[in-house]
């Protein structure tokens, strides 16, 4: 049987010259006070990178040091640890052998931790020394949550809203013929949030029902054989959002709070019917990260000071502007964020209210009984704000008192739906509202969009292919050429799609000299040339082409974003 040795950590990095003898000392003295393992101790001081001190394990121990990352993982030989115990020991089974098992372990050196999984598995252990993280990672990614979900909601202290549904005891109340929906929500609810999912979509089809998540912008699909589920799945969630499910004819909005994985989630859930019965989405908004604030968002280190001038204004109209999951709500939170001072007094006007801050006055739109954007808007200037949050600018009615509420000494912030900066003023022009009013009022427009990064895990360096080649000199000419860029070869950590979350491009017009004066004489053509000559301005493309070039996005993303056809 293979074994591990017995060795002391702390005196093998010291022989080897990695940490200082002095640096040891108050490593284990930490540990006594935390309980911490030491090398965990050591890591985290700075002392030493996990990386040599893996190698060095690895040397010392004889045994394979294994990037999880690169490697493909059995996902039913990998269970065949419980996933309590590859928590407990930070193990997980790789690969079966003639040999035996071989099993990653974060501490190899662990002997106890290495007779007792040799009990559990029953096998010859063959070790292998992993980072940590990355087997966190994966332990997360492959284990079904049921079990960790139950421990996870009879957590002692765990606090969760009136309103909020603890997934864990979902079906405590629930009969038999219930149970595969309940346990379905749990799973469907653990998933999305393991995944970072920003929506789930439920679409029943002709013989089967398909669950997608989106994922980094992009929907991906699992399809379920058994359809009859679906009507019993809408219910309930219908149910937990206060819908009528009764009433299947007609579309209705629903909103929930679930507790699940230690977040807090908000559940907007919106249904319709279609031919093959009730469809449903879900978007999820993680409560935890309501209070970004503008240094967070990744904005340019030369737009972030410009849009800080432009938001401490006492008065004016300030205009994020984007598609649908661009990021817009985000970015006016992060700025209300910021403002947020016992000294100002802010009143929202949204249509949903999607996150809740302190001392803030936030109104939830009504169409159905006649509270629409205006109204709630023309009523809120009588309550003395400082500062006004318009959900969106959808209408003449709407767009003109934000106007002049920004002209009567209120900082009013909104949003738009255009495609760039620059269409945006002309936009509101076409809504119906004067030209003088737009350039009087408008002191700044944000553009906005959301592009995939790299997986920092896979990155490599990429040459650009023919097409992508075609498209740069379309926009540098000669200057494209000799340019390298990167792209993901696709891990487990980033499920081999070559990419790893999203980050936000920006553009930002400040409304100033000529860009006014052509506002005001209706030029479109001359507001657009008058924006492409402001200094400091670059447009959504170029500030999402630098971000390929250092190598944080793709080309192919770059090229998605400014609506190129191959």
């Amino acid at each position: 049987m293979a074994q591990t040795k017995r060795i002391r950590l702390g005196d093998l990095l010291v022989e080897n010259k990695i940490i200082s003898e002095a640096q040891l000392q108050q490593a284990l003295a930490d540990q006594k006070k935390s309980g911490r393992k030491l090398g965990r101790v050591l890591i985290e001081n700075g002392f030493v990178k996990e990386d040599d001190m893996l190698e060095l394990l690895s040397r010392q121990l004889d045994i394979p040091h294994i990037d999880l990352n690169n490697f493909t993982l059995n996902p039913e030989l990998v269970q065949r640890l419980p996933e309590t115990h590859a928590r407990r020991y930070r193990a997980l089974v790789l690969k079966e052998t003639r040999d035996g098992l071989l099993v990653g372990m974060a501490d190899p050196t662990d002997i106890f931790g290495y007779d007792d999984l040799v009990r559990i598995l029953k096998q010859t252990i063959l070790p292998a020394v992993v980072k940590e993280s990355d087997l966190l990672h994966q332990i997360d990614h492959i284990y079904q949550q049921g079990a960790q979900l139950k421990s996870l909601a009879n957590e002692v202290g765990q606090d969760l809203d009136e309103s909020a549904f603890d997934l864990g005891t979902l079906g405590a109340d629930s009969s038999a013929n219930d149970a595969p929906v309940v346990r379905l929500i749990q799973t469907v609810f653990e998933e999305a949030a393991k995944a970072n999912a920003s929506d789930i979509h439920i679409e029943p089809d002709e013989t089967v029902l398909r669950i997608r998540r989106r994922i980094d912008g992009v929907l991906h699909e699992t399809v379920m054989g058994d359809k009859r589920i679906a009507p019993a799945l809408i219910s309930r969630l219908k149910l937990m959002g206060g819908a009528d499910i009764s009433e299947k004819r007609l579309p209705q909005d629903g909103r929930f709070t679930v507790r699940v994985r230690d977040k807090s989630l908000d559940v907007r859930l919106a249904t319709i019917p279609t031919q093959n019965g009730e469809a449903a989405v879900m978007r999820l908004l993680d409560q935890s990260n309501a209070t970004r604030n503008l240094a967070e968002l990744g904005l340019p280190e030369e737009l972030l000071p410009r849009l800080r001038q432009v938001i401490h204004k006492p008065h004016g109209l300030v205009l994020v502007t984007g598609p649908t999951g661009s990021g817009k709500t985000t970015t006016l939170y992060a700025a209300l964020t910021e403002l947020n001072k016992p000294q100002s007094k802010i009143i929202t006007v949204e249509d949903p209210v999607e996150y809740r801050l302190p001392r803030i006055n936030q109104v939830q739109v009504n169409t159905k009984i006649g509270l629409d954007f205006a109204r709630v808007l023309r009523t809120a200037l009588r309550l003395d704000p400082d500062i006004i949050l318009v959900g969106e600018i959808r209408d003449r009615d709407t767009g003109e008192i934000a106007l002049r509420a920004a002209l009567t000494g209120h900082l009013v912030l909104s949003t738009l739906h255009t495609n760039d900066a620059i269409s945006s003023a002309t936009r509101l022009i076409d809504m119906g509202m004067e030209g003088y009013l737009v350039a009087s009022a408008v002191h700044a427009i944000l553009a906005q969009r959301l592009v995939r990064c790299i997986c920092p895990k896979c990155g490599t360096e990429a040459q650009p292919d023919a097409g992508e080649a075609a498209w740069l000199h379309s926009q540098l000419g000669d200057k494209a050429d000799g340019m390298s860029f990167h792209q993901g070869a696709g891990c487990n950590h980033c499920n081999h799609t070559g990419y790893s979350g999203r980050m936000g491009v920006y553009e930002l017009l400040v409304m100033e000299g000529a860009l006014a004066e052509a506002l005001r004489r209706n030029d479109h053509e001359g507001f657009a040339r008058a924006a492409l000559a402001q200094p400091g301005y670059q447009s959504l493309v170029m500030n999402a082409l630098d971000y390929a070039r250092q190598g944080k996005t793709t080309l192919g993303e770059v090229m998605r974003l400014s609506g190129w056809v191959e």
